[in-house]
């Protein structure tokens, strides 16, 4: 009977978190964001390497995430992966040409304390606020936040674009920030 009333929790547990717990659910905002880099860190490992992360919303879809990542840059090989609906596919795999002189990690970031999902959450909110404060517009939506290392190498250009639109549509709004939260730029 105690080996029935553990599988049953156990059923239980997974149904819920399958059901509405998943990264596809989570909000645009800093925890949910940080629950998403715990899913990275999940499926690709703490010490994993990225060139980009890009996360959208749509509403019937929820978040899909979309990266390039390797756990071993020194063979240059990384693969282009997608989460849609709480299932991760592999879209290709590619393998990255540096110049002379460097390493592939070199055009590389990993997720820690420099740079991270939660600072991305962090900056969603603000650019919200900042939207509803100086255009008055009210719940504006996340359309897509990247995380994107520069091709030429230079990690002091990395930067935070978060893209926002009004809630029924319209223009999108759209925030540079350096990995610091410094707000760079704004654009529509």
């Amino acid at each position: 009977m105690k080996h029935f009333k553990v599988l049953l929790a156990s059923v239980i547990t997974m149904t819920i978190l399958s059901c509405g717990g998943g990264t596809s659910n989570q909000p645009a905002n800093a925890k949910g964001f940080a629950n998403i880099e715990n899913e990275l860190k999940s499926e690709f490992g703490e010490s994993a390497y990225y060139t980009d992360i890009m996360i959208s919303h749509d509403d019937r879809m929820g978040n899909i995430v979309s990266l390039t990542v390797t756990d071993a840059p020194e063979t240059m090989k990384m693969g282009q992966w997608n989460l849609l609906q709480n299932n991760w596919t592999q879209s290709s795999e590619v393998m990255l040409e540096v110049p002379d002189g460097t390493q592939a990690k070199d055009f590389m970031f990993q997720l820690d304390d420099n740079i991270n999902l939660t600072t991305v959450g962090q900056l969603i909110e603000q650019s919200s606020k900042k939207l509803t404060e100086e255009k008055s517009i009210e719940n504006p939506k996340l359309y897509t936040a990247l995380v994107k290392f520069p091709k030429n190498g230079d990690a002091s250009k990395m930067e935070y674009a978060i893209n926002l639109k009004p809630e029924n549509g319209g223009t999108t709004f759209r925030f540079y920030y350096t990995l610091s939260g410094e707000l760079v730029k704004m654009d529509y």
